[in-house]
């Protein structure tokens, strides 16, 4: 048996619309207060006015409500928790292309979605990710990518990096970003499953988040996080948020992220495992409500959602093109 710091979470989510016409980005979390267990789940939907944002909601509902039905026994979970985040990725899979068969407008234009889900116990952290959508982890001041990127960004820069294509060319790339994974009911081209865990530490943040919140650099990113590494996970996501808004970007993206906060309660510092704010007027809480009490343990199952004020119409995201 794996050794195993006793660590526990403090997790929040947050959503925003950006400027775009629609919101297809979706996230969800479940970290049951005290249980050393929990994971989250994000989909950055594609197809635009088809059914990005279906394509999404999808994905989360049906991989969450896998992992959720697992989780009950953490024990018979983690030994085969690449096998279950496969067959969870396929299930969500499976699901969008039998929506897809019945809509013949989604069958014209294309649906599909990036998935990214890590799931954590104790100190151990898992993950299964198809598309760009990253995930991180800040530690000692050093932001890392944890997960593949299925991108021809990605790409781009590897050819950059052999020498064989100009860093401008590379720049310029009418296909820079474009997907070349993503769940869309047909064969998934590109998975990344951690199998084998990551170790966390007291003091590390975990971040997943859709590709909208990389309108920020990622040196931004860690420059938020080292500001912010001692409160908790929600007055993180709105220290992100109000940086987004800040770039007052006229493109910005739909944007989604976990904030995941591995502490030992035992060690000394400031609390990280209290209730998360109250969400700003301007957000709406979701379906189930925020946060539920089971057996006097606060359960963390919750989106957050926000939109930039007098935002004009969008113009076409990157998920709107063929990918």
């Amino acid at each position: 048996m794996l050794h195993s710091a006793d660590l526990e979470y403090d997790a929040a989510t947050a959503i925003s619309q950006g400027r775009r016409e629609r919101q297809e980005d979706a996230v969800a979390a479940d970290f049951l207060a005290g249980a050393g267990t929990g994971f989250a789940v994000l989909a950055d939907g594609m197809g635009g006015h088809a059914a990005g944002d279906v394509a999404a909601r999808i994905v989360v509902t049906e991989v969450f409500a896998e992992l959720k039905l697992r989780t009950g026994e953490p024990e018979q979970l983690e030994p085969a928790i690449g096998a279950v985040l496969h067959s969870a990725a396929d299930g969500a899979n499976a699901c969008l292309g039998e929506y897809a068969s019945h809509q013949p407008q989604v069958q014209a234009q294309g649906m599909g979605a990036t998935l990214l889900a890590p799931v954590l116990f104790r100190d151990r952290l898992y993950w299964i990710s198809v598309g760009d959508s990253p995930l991180y982890l800040f530690r000692d001041g050093a932001l890392i990518r944890l997960n593949a990127d299925h991108s021809m960004a990605a790409e781009l820069e590897k050819l950059v990096a052999r020498g064989r294509l100009d860093p401008a060319e590379a720049a310029a790339h009418p296909d820079r970003h474009c997907v070349t994974s993503v769940l869309t009911g047909a064969d998934i081209p590109l998975v990344d499953c951690r199998s084998a865990p990551v170790r966390l530490q007291h003091g590390d943040i975990v971040l997943a988040a859709s590709d909208g919140l990389l309108f920020l650099a990622e040196e931004e990113i860690a420059e938020v996080l080292a500001a912010e590494c001692h409160s908790p996970s929600a007055r993180i996501g709105a220290a992100l948020m109000r940086r987004l808004e800040a770039l007052d970007a006229p493109e910005q993206d739909n944007a989604a992220f976990c904030v995941i906060k591995p502490f030992d309660p035992r060690a000394p510092g400031p609390a990280v495992a209290g209730a998360p704010a109250a969400p700003a007027p301007e957000q709406q809480p979701p379906e189930p409500a925020a946060a539920r009490q089971r057996a006097g343990r606060r359960v963390v199952t919750f989106m957050a959602a926000s939109s930039w004020r007098d935002a004009p119409e969008a113009g076409r995201s990157k998920t709107d093109a063929s990918a």
